[in-house]
């Protein structure tokens, strides 16, 4: 059996990577979401192995000090978040493709990694402005947090000419076409 392809998907905050990434999920690619790892605390709503893998902080810094992560980073202090070697290689192992919804050093991370096994897609805003209004919109988030989220846009839309392909997000229904004919030319490869 041929191992899996991966797919990598970063993004600023809001410029829509989870939606395309979910809406990639429900076609008919062969793909896999690949878990991640992280130090915090679950939400309420969360659970271990399907929206995290939630580690202690001296469990995911003993993994880190293993080899154990493809990517990780220390997020905000104390809180890390990784990629785990085993979670990738059993999706790619089963024959299925990888999808990873990661920040952009991560992503970048993981092509250096894995080279011409993946894909790194870069989801773009159409501005900046209009990834303002889309945070303010989403009315979960304090002035001070989306100020906070539209600087940090600014500075990951820097690494967007890094990336294999740049996909602007204006309208979701024409990213979703875009993002399907993308997929579907690097998985025929």
């Amino acid at each position: 059996m041929q191992k899996g392809k991966l797919l990598i998907f970063s993004a600023p905050s809001g410029a829509g990577k989870t939606t395309i990434v979910k809406h990639l999920l429900g076609k008919d690619f062969g793909l896999e979401f690949s878990v991640s790892a992280t130090s915090r605390a679950p939400r309420s709503n969360e659970k271990h192995g399907k929206d995290y893998y939630f580690l202690t902080t001296d469990e995911f810094k003993e993994r880190i000090d293993n080899q154990e992560f493809l990517e990780w980073e220390e997020v905000y202090p104390g809180i890390f978040y990784g990629t785990l070697l085993s979670e990738v290689e059993r999706i790619r192992s089963a024959g299925k493709h990888v999808v990873f919804d990661v920040d952009v050093v991560g992503g970048l991370n993981i092509k250096k990694y894995y080279g011409n096994e993946a894909l790194a897609v870069f989801v773009q805003p159409p501005s900046v402005e209009v990834l303002r209004n889309r945070l303010v919109n989403r009315s979960s988030d304090s002035p001070e947090v989306i100020a906070t989220r539209v600087a940090k846009a600014e500075y990951e839309l820097t690494f967007a000419p890094k990336f294999d392909v740049i996909l602007v997000n204006d309208r979701i229904d024409d990213a979703f076409n875009e993002v399907e004919l993308i997929v579907s030319q690097f998985l025929s490869k």
